[in-house]
């Protein structure tokens, strides 16, 4: 192709893309700031937090799944006010979300927010347990080491637990709409046997899945034979008074993460001792989400054994944060038709203590079940039902502005159909993103510089050409990073500003190919017109395969790293294809046209000093020279 034509699809190229800059793509403002690129974290400052997707399988979400929740989350974070966050996928199981220029807690818009209503069955004292000297039986009695527990004052339900209330008009027995705030139970209201027997820790009514039966299988040899046994025995909490040694029995239990808490069956979670509220919370999100499986949840230092959903979150229709009568921040909640009938259903349940499900440790002082409103692992409340609701209800936790808010707006958006579990929150002040710009601005500078000094010193005026063309390199590379960040959201950050420095040694190199092969063809005894056409044909195969390969390695980078990595690795890809693009229609052909000047001759002007002057010198004693040998 001629260099002029070259150098005119050069040109075309330029024109398309500062056209999209300027005038598509979202361009707004002045025309200083449609050049403005879109800047990362690192560079303006604001918060970003990663979040990944667990499952007791370890297996990665559907993409279905995980898109969906990425809707979740960016309607939680714009219902907070945010303006201009960013929440994408990244991989298979992580969403990263991005606050530019503003620092914020990001913690609880990756919660599950999977709400329940259950009934409390049974109560017992979630605290770190303590050695107790054997009480004697009475005579004639028999010492029972699973008998009914007795726990403190401390084992009930805190004072002036808030409510879960219902619009007024409904009856009232004391609580909001029929709900009464939780008793602080005595020890006396605690010492009635159970109702209904809890199920042996050792089987499960509800089938398990084949990987939390290899957790289960991994706890019990960690415990030990000996602890498991102990523990699968239990028919209720463990009553220390009548068997002092069974706390030395249960002690592993202690000792273990709450990840695997998390898979022993539930009543083994209720029955043990060692097994406090404090590892209890230690649990990874959605370890309680099973709808149809009785469950073990803490409120304060109390541990409950809470019934099946029956009342879930998609029964809710709206939610919303308001004040109540005593002016204190509630969650209203307004419940789908079959949702309102559900929950009719349960609170006739609490009301009647029908059979006689619910524990005397766990009714209220009206002898009314209570009904625990859990969200994800967390129990928020926890109410007496002192009347069958048929409207909607509220719920009430010591709520601030801010948690009332933040509660409303997950239980609208729905729950998140994946459990994610935060990897890293980062947050950089503006000053500190202002400097690392500054930074990372001058190295790219100082490294231009050199390169320049040491194209001008060694090529001379092929250095001219060496620059011209990295110039270009960077007017095409800052065009594709404003349309590219309008397009496709892609942000510039510190990394990316090293990826882009690294490409100046890539770019350096094809020079250095493309004219150390042009002083092989001169040396070989072609003129420096016809070296340059032969060069370019034996120097093109080796930039290529050299580019080929730094976008391979960045391809490569870019889909195993996450985070800022995949930043360096996608500007130095990009780099290195507008590299390439800039030898092929610029490089090329303008060595082409500087070949038939009479500066490109002139060995102190082209750089090719003493290749010429050695051509020059053996010209007259070259057998291959006829003339010479004329002479």
């Amino acid at each position: 192709m001629h260099p002029g034509r070259q150098l005119a699809v050069l040109g075309g190229i330029f024109v398309v893309l500062y056209l999209l800059v300027f005038f598509a793509g979202g361009a707004s403002g002045s025309f200083r700031d449609r050049l403005e690129p879109k800047l990362g974290l690192d560079l303006v400052g604001g918060t970003r937090m990663t979040l990944e997707a667990t499952s007791l399988n370890n297996q990665p979400p559907t993409q279905e799944n995980l898109e969906r929740a990425r809707q979740i989350i960016e309607n939680r974070v714009n219902a907070q006010g945010v303006s201009e966050a960013e929440v994408v996928t990244e991989g298979n199981r992580n969403i990263v979300i991005s606050l530019p220029g503003q620092s914020r807690d990001l913690t609880e818009v990756g919660n599950a927010a999977e709400l329940r209503f259950r009934k409390v069955l049974k109560t017992a004292d979630g605290g770190a347990p303590s050695a107790v000297a054997p009480t004697p039986p009475a005579a004639g009695a028999t010492p029972d080491p699973s008998g009914t527990p007795n726990p403190s004052a401390s084992a009930g339900a805190p004072s002036g637990t808030p409510s879960a209330g219902a619009p007024s008009g409904t009856p009232s027995a004391g609580g909001q709409g029929g709900m009464a705030p939780a008793p602080t139970p005595s020890a006396a209201a605690t010492s009635a046997p159970p109702a209904t027997p809890t199920p042996s820790a050792s089987t499960s009514s509800a089938p398990v899945s084949q990987s939390v039966e290899q957790q289960r299988a991994a706890v019990q040899q960690k415990v030990g034979p000996e602890a498991w046994a102990a523990a699968s025995a239990l028919q209720a909490p463990a009553d220390l008074t009548t068997d002092p040694t069974l706390l030395d029995k249960l002690k592993p239990f202690g000792e273990l993460t709450g990840r695997e808490v998390a898979a022993l069956p539930a009543a083994m979670q209720f029955n043990v001792p060692t097994i406090t509220c404090e590892l209890l919370e230690q649990r990874p999100p959605a370890s309680i989400s099973a709808k149809d499986q009785q469950v073990v949840a803490c409120e304060g230092p109390v541990k409950y054994l809470l019934d099946v959903a029956k009342v879930q979150g998609t029964d809710v229709s709206d939610a919303s944060a308001v004040l109540d009568q005593n002016s204190q921040w509630v969650v209203s909640l307004n419940f789908t038709g079959p949702g309102q009938k559900n929950w009719t259903n349960l609170t006739r349940e609490a009301f009647n203590n029908d059979g006689g499900a619910c524990d005397q440790s766990a009714v209220g002082p009206d002898g009314k079940c209570r009904v625990a409103v859990v969200l994800d692992n967390t129990v928020v409340s926890s109410p007496e039902i002192q009347a069958v609701l048929t409207g909607d209800s509220q719920i009430t936790g010591n709520f601030t502005s801010k948690d009332a808010n933040t509660l409303a707006g997950q239980l609208r958006f729905g729950a998140l159909p994946v459990t994610f579990e935060p990897q890293e929150q980062e947050s950089v002040s503006a000053t500190l993103g202002s400097s690392h710009l500054k930074a990372g601005l001058l190295a790219a500078g100082v490294g231009l510089l050199l390169v320049a000094i040491y194209s001008f010193f060694y090529y001379r005026l092929l250095g001219t050409v060496i620059i011209l063309s990295l110039g270009l390199s960077a007017l095409l590379v800052f065009g594709a990073l404003i349309v590219l960040g309008r397009q496709i959201g892609f942000t510039l950050t510190l990394a990316g500003i090293a990826g882009f420095i690294v490409s100046l040694g890539v770019a350096a190199d094809s020079f250095v190919i493309y004219f150390e092969r042009l002083k092989d063809e001169i040396r070989e005894g072609r003129s420096p017109r016809s070296a340059v056409p032969r060069a370019w044909a034996r120097a093109r195969r080796t930039i290529i395969s050299a580019n080929a390969i730094s976008i391979l390695a960045a391809v490569v980078l870019y889909v195993v790293s996450v985070g800022t990595v995949k930043g360096f690795a996608f500007a130095l890809g990009l780099a290195t294809i507008l590299d390439l693009v800039v030898v092929f229609l610029f490089r090329h052909p303008i060595m082409t046209m500087f070949a038939n000047t009479r500066a490109f001759l002139s060995p102190r002007v082209s750089g090719l000093g003493r290749v010429l002057q050695h051509k020059n010198e053996a010209a007259p004693t070259d057998p291959r020279n006829p003339r010479a040998k004329e002479a």
